[in-house]
């Protein structure tokens, strides 16, 4: 097949380009100023987005990967059910219509034009809240279906005309352990798809909505034929690979993960095919479709350079098949807060296994691939009020094909921070003992694979300890004769010094001045090591 990327007027098309980026990019920006949670004040762990009128995404700020991939599945599942007016804006979080997993809660706030009876554009806004309810503190444990994990929200109105259903935030926020902090976020957000608003009318006050539209129609084709040619430079055929999640936490057995990529070259086309991964699980590790396709957009657009404009035309060339009840889309009731952050670590790095046969010399070994998820709930006794602490902690990177991989880094479908020990200490009660590299834990090879971490956190008031986390019994793969990285683990250091070690995927209630101590995986090498 024969691509051309020529573009009528490429410096105006860039320049729009630039401008809708940068609105998603402000968006974020306004959200992180105004939040409270440290989880998205410090980790920035929110995402931002703008479509256009028909629900297709135009931009994205450079936020989660996990998130955006999935957004607009949201949207889609927003406007299919809601009428949504002038001065209206949705919440949900509901991973069966359109989300991810119940701590990201999603708003979406039509952009309605000066005399237009129906949306022009969307402007959305998705952040992980660091407890929406459920079972465990901070709503990310072992659960054994949905209800226990949090409240669900389907698409529904929050605001309405412009002013708060205060009977929907009341009912959400009687249902949360921090309800201040839940409404500040709220607030956060809902000001960041404000900002996002303004900002899409000032273009369109500029350029004119003629303009702006023919300018996106423009863009979204200008990213299919992105797509497309570098689809046409793949090799003609289908490449398979598969991984394991260590457990889903209820049992010990491994979970198995396929996926066959089938490249078209003739047409700039792929088709990828989860078939053969195992059934969905009845632990919390189950991923949802939106978390699948995400990722599968995730590894598709690191293909491209960096200035490759991230839109729904991306995907005009590609087909994501994922049976319906397996561990890649699963079915009601099962629980999900892990399929978010296990499930689509593992995802990707089958995804970019089965790359790497077609296109070994682009693709890195296995990075840690585990979010090592890490929830802390109590009473503070600073305050007397419950308090609720969310983190993933970093890994190694997998070495890559000219270079070693990088020590302690957010890599994949997590594109994070951390918590700084300052904010930690200030917001929590805890003291952090010790944070630093885990050497030697990165593979070796011609490349070696980044080390992972060791952190160390004493607790200064009892509370409730839950681990979500993988790559404990199935290390981050090697490419090319690297060598795999370290596996991870995690325990409690009593006051005595008994050590205890702790499942993967578990909960435990730990006394004041017990130590949390958390190693997290390193990542693969890449080529055959010498000296």
């Amino acid at each position: 097949m024969e691509t051309t990327l020529e573009i009528k007027n490429p410096i105006e098309l860039a320049i729009f380009q630039s401008s809708i980026h940068s609105i998603a990019e402000e968006m974020g920006a306004a959200l992180r100023r105004t939040s409270i949670s440290p989880n998205i004040k410090e980790r920035r762990d929110y995402s931002c987005a703008l479509f256009d009128e028909g629900g297709r995404v135009i931009a994205m700020g450079d936020h989660m990967p996990v998130h955006l991939g999935a957004m607009p599945m949201s949207v889609k599942a927003t406007v299919d059910n809601l009428c949504l007016e002038e001065g209206d804006m949705a919440i949900l979080n509901d991973p069966y219509a359109g989300g991810t997993h119940l701590p990201d809660i999603t708003l979406v706030l039509p952009v309605f034009l000066e005399n237009k009876s129906k949306p022009a554009f969307y402007t959305a806004t998705r952040a992980h809240h660091a407890d929406v309810g459920g079972m465990y503190a901070g709503s990310m444990g072992p659960a054994q279906e949905i209800y226990q994990e949090g409240i669900r929200i389907p698409p529904i109105h929050l605001i309405r005309k412009g002013k708060m259903e205060h009977g929907v935030l009341a009912l959400l926020l009687a249902n949360v352990r921090t309800p201040v902090e839940r409404n500040g976020d709220l607030a956060a957000q809902i000001g960041a798809c404000r900002v996002g608003e303004r900002r899409i009318k000032e273009i369109v006050a500029k350029y004119g909505l003629s303009k702006v539209q023919e300018l996106t129609e423009e863009l979204l084709i200008y990213s299919e034929r992105l797509m497309r040619a570098e689809l046409c430079k793949m090799p003609e055929g289908t490449f398979t690979a598969e991984d394991y999640l260590d457990s889903d936490g209820v049992t010990d057995d491994p979970i198995r993960i396929a996926v066959s990529i089938t490249f078209d070259p003739s047409r700039g086309a792929a088709v990828i095919d989860f078939t053969g991964s195992a059934p969905q699980v009845r632990g919390s590790v189950n991923a949802v479709y939106p978390i699948t396709y995400s990722a599968c957009f995730y590894m598709l657009r690191c293909l491209l350079g960096d200035d490759a404009p991230a839109t729904a035309g991306l995907m005009n060339s590609v087909t994501v098949t994922a049976p319906l009840g397996t561990i890649v889309n699963a079915k009601i009731p099962a629980p999900v807060a892990g399929g978010n952050v296990e499930a689509s670590q593992r995802i990707t790095d089958v995804l970019l296994r089965a790359l790497a046969k077609a296109a070994p010399d682009r693709v890195p070994a296995a990075s840690y691939g585990t979010m090592s998820n890490l929830t802390i709930g109590g009473i503070d006794p600073r305050t007397g009020e419950p308090f609720t602490y969310y983190e993933t902690t970093a890994g190694g990177m997998g070495a890559r094909p000219t270079m070693d991989g990088i020590d302690g880094i957010h890599c994949h479908m997590t594109n994070s921070l951390n918590t700084p020990i300052e904010a930690l200490e200030y917001a929590y009660p805890f003291r952090v003992r010790s944070y630093g590299y885990r050497k030697g834990s990165g593979g070796l090879g011609k490349y070696r694979g980044g080390d992972g971490l060791i952190r160390e956190i004493e607790l200064l008031a009892p509370a409730q300890v839950t681990f979500l986390c993988d790559r404990r019994k199935f290390s981050p793969y090697g490419l090319s004769g690297g060598q795999d990285g370290a596996r991870g683990a995690q325990s409690i250091i009593e006051l005595d010094g008994n050590k205890k070690e702790l499942p993967a995927k578990s909960t435990y209630h730990a006394r004041e001045h017990d130590l949390i101590h958390v190693e997290t995986p390193g990542g693969g090498g890449w080529g055959t090591p010498v000296d």
